[in-house]
């Protein structure tokens, strides 16, 4: 074995039993009501395609990589990998998850947009998990979505192209809006006359 090897072995010891420990089936850790001390950062990324890195080599188990997801928290200065007894900070690029899968659900008003995540978590953007929209470095723009306390998911390119084949125009009342509906909510992604140039 390794000593990157070990030391992600060693790392999980510490950390996954209290990853295992759900309240229910498939749902995650109740991580926002666990209140450690912080312990430090360890050497752990999350880069902007979603891979996780530790000690600089790739975690290459997807199992691996879930468990650690499960137990991710964003707290106001960092975000951190948290148990009941421990509180670790880590280093993401951009967002920590990145949507890799859409699934349209319906038609008209109360269409149901499904994203599925890089670590297999599923979520409808609604009022609860919206949608935003960022101006990327090389024109267009770059969806998130949000899957669960202040954890963004990244939408994927390919993704993306789906996803604004799906937009239409409405009337925010300041003005046209260019965006897209999931679950009877409206996203706006910039004004109706710029839409053209996010493509």
């Amino acid at each position: 074995m390794t000593n990157t090897n070990l030391a992600i072995e060693t790392l999980t010891a510490r950390l996954a039993p209290q990853a295992e420990a759900r309240p229910a089936q498939g749902a995650p850790p109740p991580v926002e009501t666990w209140n450690p001390p912080f312990c430090g950062d360890i050497d752990m990324r999350i880069s902007r395609d979603g891979s996780w890195r530790y000690l600089g080599s790739l975690i290459q188990r997807p199992a691996l990589v879930r468990l650690f997801s499960t137990i991710l928290r964003k707290d106001p200065e960092r975000y951190v990998l948290v148990t009941p007894v421990e509180c670790v900070g880590i280093a993401v690029d951009d967002a920590p998850f990145v949507a890799v899968e859409l699934s349209v659900e319906g038609t008209g008003p109360q269409r149901i947009l499904r994203f599925r995540t890089n670590v297999e978590d599923w979520v409808a953007a609604d009022a609860d998990h919206p949608l935003r929209f960022e101006s990327a470095d090389a024109g267009g723009v770059k969806p998130y979505v949000l899957v669960r306390g202040g954890l963004w998911a990244l939408v994927s390119r390919p993704v993306a192209i789906d996803l604004i084949t799906l937009g239409e125009v409405r009337n925010c009342g300041e003005g046209d809006f260019f965006g897209v509906c999931s679950a009877g909510k409206f996203f706006p992604i910039s004004p109706a006359e710029d839409f053209d140039d996010l493509e």
